[in-house]
């Protein structure tokens, strides 16, 4: 019975997928499809916060319940609900494959959130696919257009880079499971401790990251994030900015672990490749004039900010990069919950497209302008205070070079960030007709607002217990920053 409580988030999930693959097989069912989605969110949110405490090891050590686990749980349950909220109707899905899309939602919610208690390479390996493999469905699920099917050559490219970034992956597990002899994480670290700084060793750490750089889009693996923005829809593309790569940090938290904290190989391939991802993201970004290839590319540039904290090697840097990625969930989701509802017909919108927002809906335009401004780094906002904090631990690290790279981009991304609020507040536009926004609608943008500038406001209590969680998980490779 303590087993089964331990895992209640995931067996709410687990039924409220069964539920809506179990609505998918009649017909007419939309609307209950959306409530069952929604009511299996908040239900396994509050599974989640009753099985906070709880600190459990489970199926032979390859799975444990704790603080760090369970606040992960959280993060990623509510990134659920909000994408529920923000599909709404699923105006860009076909309309015969909305439940069946809303059954792979959930399914992937639920390989992300198994990812976060996995102390297993086998076990984390395949949660991930579990999260990877129904979003690789949800890119072909929009609905075709007269001379548009652009949405399929983006589900094949995702496909076929995803599998590429796995096979390295698996090639670079390999490796380090022939230095070990165990698949379990917590003594694949304490017998590849002395092998860390060792070829073998630092190759197979490398490439068992390449799947996680190419969910985070990492250059180089970052191609195909573009071209899969564009031609997904609207709902979909919101998925894959938000959930992927919140589940993508968690992993490389995991499995950076098994470096030594003191070694400098490992962090400085991290530190190119986060350099590389910020100058490349936001250089191409700024000149983009669709709405979506631009959250696209400024995508690859936030992943080189996010690999900042991990970089440090630190509890301080992993619980930045977390925060960081958690805000930047939230901030691109506010994004893409306005492009969803200004899109005529589902259609992308460009930047211009935008112009008069302030006139036609005054609430979606101060969620794009909260959304954007945090993504940009602007002060009192999430995104504020989730770079001060990457900043703050990397160069406490000894990488002062980097983080004047990164403020370099910051200042940047400046400039394409406000041309999309120059568009919504002083452009001018033929179109002025008023947006009608649901109740649904309403209360999401403002929750989304409310988060953010709390995020920004008070960032302290989320990193502290980031922090706290950590450190009670037993993740010794990340020292204290003042013990290094």
């Amino acid at each position: 019975m303590t087993t089964l409580y331990a895992f209640l988030p995931e067996l709410v999930l687990a039924s409220g997928a069964l539920g809506l693959f179990a609505l998918s097989l009649g017909t007419g069912k939309d609307r209950a499809g959306w409530w069952v989605a929604l009511g299996t969110a908040l239900v396994a949110w509050v599974a989640a916060w009753m099985t906070f405490d709880v600190r459990e090891t489970i199926f032979d050590g390859a799975y444990r319940i704790d603080g760090f686990s369970q606040t992960l749980k959280l993060i990623l349950i509510g990134v659920l609900a909000v994408l529920v909220l923000m599909a709404g109707e699923l105006r860009d899905v076909r309309e015969d494959i909305r439940g069946e899309y809303r059954f792979l939602l959930v399914m992937s919610a639920l390989g992300f959130v198994l990812v976060t208690s996995c102390m297993d390479v086998l076990a984390l390996v395949v949660s991930l696919e579990l999260g990877s493999f129904p979003l690789y469905l949800a890119v072909a699920t929009r609905r075709e257009r007269e001379g548009q099917r652009s949405q399929m050559e983006s589900a094949i490219k995702y496909v076929m880079f995803g599998v590429a970034a796995n096979a390295i992956m698996l090639f670079g597990l390999g490796y380090l499971y022939g230095l070990t002899g165990t698949t379990s994480l917590p003594l694949m670290a304490e017998r590849l401790r002395p092998l860390a700084e060792t070829p073998m060793a630092l190759a197979g750490i490398g490439m068992a990251l390449v799947g996680l750089f190419y969910k985070l889009a990492v250059l180089p693996f970052h191609f195909w994030t573009p071209d899969v923005y564009e031609g997904a829809s609207h709902e979909s593309t919101g998925v894959i900015a938000s959930m992927p790569k919140v589940g993508a940090v968690v992993v490389m938290i995991r499995w950076l672990s098994l470096a030594a904290p003191e070694g400098r190989s490992l962090p400085l391939l991290l530190g190119i490749l986060a350099a590389g991802s910020m100058l490349y993201g936001n250089l191409i970004a700024m000149a983009q004039r669709d709405f979506k290839r631009l959250l696209g590319f400024s995508g690859i540039a936030h992943a080189g900010y996010t690999m900042l904290g991990l970089v440090a090697l630190d509890q301080a840097g992993a619980s930045a990069s977390v925060f960081y990625v958690t805000s930047y969930a939230l901030m691109v989701l506010a994004c893409f919950t306005v492009i969803s509802r200004v899109s005529e017909d589902g259609r992308n919108v460009p930047i211009a497209g935008l112009a008069g927002l302030h006139r036609r809906s005054p609430l979606l335009a101060a969620t794009l302008l909260v959304g954007v401004f945090g993504l940009a780094g602007v002060p009192p906002f999430a995104g504020f205070m989730g770079k001060l904090a990457l900043f703050t631990a990397a160069f406490e690290r000894g990488y002062g070079w980097l983080v004047v790279v990164a403020v370099l981009n910051a200042a940047i991304a400046v400039y394409y960030y406000l041309s999309v609020v120059r568009e919504a507040f002083f452009g001018d536009a033929a179109d002025l007709s008023p947006i009608r926004l649901d109740a649904a609608t309403r209360c999401l943008c403002v929750g989304l607002i409310v988060a953010i500038v709390t995020l920004g406001v008070l960032p302290g209590r989320l990193l502290d217990v980031l922090s706290a969680v950590m450190s009670a998980a037993g993740m010794t490779a990340f020292v204290p920053a003042a013990a290094s």
